[in-house]
């Protein structure tokens, strides 16, 4: 008789793209989030939470018209194998388009405009790479039923004070402003667009767009090369270009190298490269209304510029686009010196929640990409210190749980984090290694002397591992990490401790 197979076992490693978050990483978020949503209820935003599964239906502005449509998105249909298949679904890609399904839906019951703000973890099927993750949390803010340009200075302000409640100071990030009506003026001036007829040449615009928002990586000449024939890169490969004649390519390249020593210089100088465009015209307007209202409430172009170069890369922008860029450098895997870069974007888009409706319905919002952020300010050495483990109560005598567990009782009643060892308590050593790796503050140790006695030891577990690496051993006579105090003054003494680590 044969003998049977063995069941292979799983392998534990994540699926690839994706990761594990622990204790400190998750606090370190929690508390970033906080903050965030701290600002934005400050601003009148109300809280909203969507389902991680929408339709892939009301996902479809990013999705391919192929037969299983789930590039880009987790998708799956329901009872995909039965003789009635029922919706396609996904995990959302964002938070955007989750809430335009939500406004179409409940639009009657809401605030109009209706101001809200959503956090959570958004998934996407792509390709990942270096700090790139198919699983990441995005922060949103967003104004729905508005078409005034105050609504897009309010969400520019707002990121301006998003970033520095979380810790990123003035001159260490620039919020900047474009419009898609400037850009799309543009096109139309350079032949790249035609009003009457805005399908035309709109493979040549994507190129267009593509190559804009890689001005930082590519200079220039990389850029007039994608406007025109193509661009061969280092390792050989070919890019096509969008077939732009010089003539053409002037316009553009105009258009991105239009930003002056002035917000009102740039305004000027769009105002000259969009002429003869009314929508051009119409978004330079804005341009320019956004900055008068946000010059009102003290942002100048310290915080906030406007920045002809932001394209934003989402298809569904119909006006004002903004980026928020961390300025200070840091240093890449290969010990290299270069800036941070993008850690927010957003812009209007008047016609998304109009895919339901039918009607436009105008809106506009940011997000926030919050482990980006998170790592920035790691990068930086700007977060708070670790996050501190809990006292841990020590085990003595197997017998005395329950003196153990009163003494626990009491530290968290008094708002301290703790806990009782509750592993293999023969090895006493093995329990500081224990606390060690928590990261606790303290121990506390209550043997069957002690008790008698009347009195607890405190241990002062950070205080101690600094004098094991620097102290001498008359300097560690002179400064004891650890102490013994009655048992009824074990919490005051813990308290003291505690406030002393925190200093």
């Amino acid at each position: 008789m044969a003998k049977p197979k063995k069941t292979p076992r799983p392998k534990s490693e994540t699926p690839k793209g994706f990761r594990d978050y622990f204790g400190p990483e998750v606090t370190a978020r929690t508390e970033m989030l906080k903050a965030i949503a701290g600002v934005y209820h400050r601003y009148g935003f109300d809280a909203l939470e969507t389902s991680a599964v929408e339709t892939v239906e009301a996902l479809g502005k990013f999705l391919p018209d192929v037969d299983r449509p789930n590039a880009g998105v987790f998708g799956w249909q329901e009872d995909g194998e039965g003789d009635k298949p029922g919706d396609w679904l996904a995990l959302r890609y964002d938070m955007t388009a989750p809430l335009a399904r939500v406004y179409a839906q409940h639009r009657n019951d809401l605030p109009n405009p209706y101001r809200r703000y959503a956090m959570g973890p958004v998934w996407r099927n792509e390709k990942p790479g270096p700090g790139r993750f198919r699983q990441f949390y995005q922060c949103d803010a967003d104004t729905v039923g508005s078409a005034s340009m105050g609504a897009d200075a309010e969400i520019c302000a707002m990121l301006a004070d998003t970033l520095e409640q979380v810790g990123i100071p003035r001159g260490d990030y620039i919020i900047r402003v474009n419009n898609r009506k400037v850009l799309n003026g543009v096109m139309e001036v350079a032949g790249v667009l035609d009003p009457a007829n805005p399908e035309a040449m709109e493979h040549e615009r994507g190129i267009v767009l593509r190559a804009i928002d890689k001005l930082d990586r590519l200079g220039v000449d990389g850029v007039r090369a994608l406007l025109g024939a193509g661009r061969k890169d280092d390792s050989g490969d070919f890019t096509d270009g969008a077939g732009l004649s010089d003539a053409q390519a002037d316009v553009v390249m105009g258009f991105m190298e239009a930003k002056r020593e002035s917000g009102a210089a740039t305004v000027a100088r769009l105002r000259e490269l969009v002429a003869g465009s009314q929508t051009g015209e119409a978004g330079v307007d804005e341009l320019e209304e956004i900055a008068a209202l946000l010059a009102a409430g003290g942002y100048g172009p310290d915080r906030i510029e406007i920045d002809p170069s932001v394209v934003r890369g989402l298809g569904y922008y119909t006006g004002p686009v903004y980026e928020a860029e961390l300025t200070f450098e840091i240093f890449d895997e290969k010990g290299r010196k270069r800036q941070f870069g993008s850690v927010a974007g957003g812009g209007r888009y008047d016609d998304l929640v109009k895919r339901f409706t039918g009607q436009e319905v105008p809106a506009t919002g940011v997000s926030i990409g919050v482990d980006r952020l998170l790592a920035a300010l790691t990068a930086k050495g700007r977060m708070e210190r670790a996050v501190q483990g809990p006292v841990v109560v020590t085990v003595m005598d197997r017998a005395r749980m329950a003196d153990y567990q009163a003494m626990v009782a009491e530290l968290r009643q008094a708002g301290i984090r703790a806990e009782v060892y509750l592993g293999n308590p023969k090895n006493f050593g093995n329990q500081l290694k224990y606390a060690d790796k928590r990261g606790s503050p303290v121990a506390i140790i209550e043997g069957g002397d002690e008790k008698e006695r009347g009195v607890v030891q405190i241990k002062d577990l950070i205080l101690g591992a600094k004098i094991a690496e620097t102290a001498t051993h008359e300097e560690w006579k002179d400064r004891p990490s650890q102490f013994e105090v009655p048992r009824d003054q074990m919490l005051a003494k813990v308290h003291e401790i505690l406030e002393g680590q925190d200093t």
